[in-house]
């Protein structure tokens, strides 16, 4: 399948998270996504390791973190502080349609590569630029990371234990979702550009997506005045909706009505709360909670998780077991729709995790593996119609690799 973006072309000028999850997104999608580079560094991600993918080809080493988010992609290797590469990087963006790029504020106007510049010569270019703060404001001048994204945007005063630390996700999560945002953003500008001929600058701040994403939290402070507290695995406005801990292990409830809790009471041989007006609704339970949560908590402790686990689904009440990684990623339903990937890599295997869209029942995944440092550089300079000569030049002068 070449995917609905086909034709596509994406100049990513972005590293580490953000803005490499929206080219791969775009690669996975059809696009064909050139990947620029600093000749000797590469993506910050490049270094984030260990764990190590190790290949043979030239005691090849590619860091499972870079791994997550450039497959699809083209590396082509060009030191844009030098004028031969800013020329070869405006030649590029003369014939493409997308431009991601996360450099602060002001970055690459020094070199001339800023969306205004490129947009001068291209005026169809779609021009994306993500950075922590925006491209205005007293912070737009600041460097921004996940970490302290979610602890400024509120995501960590919500996590965590009622009486511990606040907590940051597991995940990069506002790193993701701006990588989404960005997505959606490019989609809708190249949907417009079919009636106007003509681009768009796109300003994506990881501090706006991080206040946009708080979702059911952000009004609930909105509504009240008042800021939420943290519930560590319970949830601020249903009951019971949390973590539990059984005789042998750990599960969660996501109980979503009154019916399921009735479903539940009866389950746990108490289908008198199902009745009782201060637990028979979701928010006479809300209200309650403190009474009604040390009862469920103390029923599942009497029995195995996976026998609650089978009761549970009979009934229909949605729950499910906290499972590690490698747990998740052997689930019956997960291998059954191939979240797991393998891809061959010099005959090796390198390990991926597919794209959850599906088109017509067929997964939108790129085939092609995360690429080394410049492995592309050669064919993508000899497509731009420069010769065997003139590439070897700009090696020696080290532009390019």
């Amino acid at each position: 399948m070449s995917g609905p973006l086909a034709g596509v072309v994406v100049l990513d000028m972005s590293r580490v998270l953000a803005g490499p999850w929206a080219g791969q997104l775009l690669a996975d999608l059809g696009a064909r996504v050139i990947k620029i580079e600093h000749p000797e560094r590469g993506d910050d991600t490049r270094g984030w390791g260990p764990p190590w993918w190790e290949g043979e080809a030239d005691a090849e080493r590619l860091a499972a973190y870079y791994l997550c988010a450039n497959r699809g992609k083209r590396s082509l290797a060009v030191d844009i502080a030098t004028e031969g590469g800013q020329a070869l990087v405006r030649e590029l963006a003369a014939g493409a349609d997308v431009l991601l790029e996360n450099f602060k504020v002001g970055g690459l106007a020094k070199y001339g590569l800023d969306p205004a510049h490129l947009r001068e010569r291209n005026p169809r270019l779609i021009a994306c630029s993500i950075t922590g703060f925006g491209q205005d404001g007293p912070y737009a001048g600041r460097a921004g990371y996940d970490f302290m994204i979610q602890a400024m945007g509120g995501l960590m005063s919500l996590t965590g234990e009622p009486e511990g630390i606040p907590m940051k996700t597991g995940v990069a999560i506002t790193d993701v979702m701006t990588g989404l945002y960005a997505t959606i953003g490019v989609l809708a500008a190249l949907h417009e550009r079919r009636s106007t001929g003509v681009g768009r600058h796109i300003d994506v701040a990881l501090l706006d997506v991080q206040l946009a994403t708080l979702a059911n939290q952000a009004l609930n402070a909105l509504v009240t005045g008042e800021n939420p507290e943290r519930h560590g695995n319970a949830h601020p406005n249903i009951v019971p909706y949390q973590a539990f801990a059984c005789a042998d292990g750990y599960l969660v409830l996501t109980v979503g009505n009154d019916a399921q809790f009735a479903r539940l009471a009866g389950l746990l041989g108490h289908r008198e709360w199902g009745e009782d007006p201060a637990y028979a609704t979701n928010a006479a339970r809300v209200a309650h909670r403190d009474a009604l949560v040390p009862k469920i908590a103390a029923v599942l402790l009497s029995r195995r998780r996976d026998d609650w686990l089978s009761e549970l689904e009979t009934l229909g009440i949605p729950a499910g077991p906290i499972n590690t990684l490698t747990e998740a990623f052997d689930d019956p339903q997960v291998r059954h729709r191939g979240l797991y990937r393998e891809f061959s890599r010099h005959g090796q295997r390198l390990p991926q995790v597919a794209n959850p869209l599906r088109f017509d029942g067929q997964s939108a995944t790129s085939d092609t593996p995360p690429p080394a440092l410049g492995e592309d550089s050669d064919a993508v300079l000899t497509e731009m119609g420069l010769s065997c000569e003139e590439i070897a030049e700009l090696r020696r002068r080290g532009i390019v690799r």
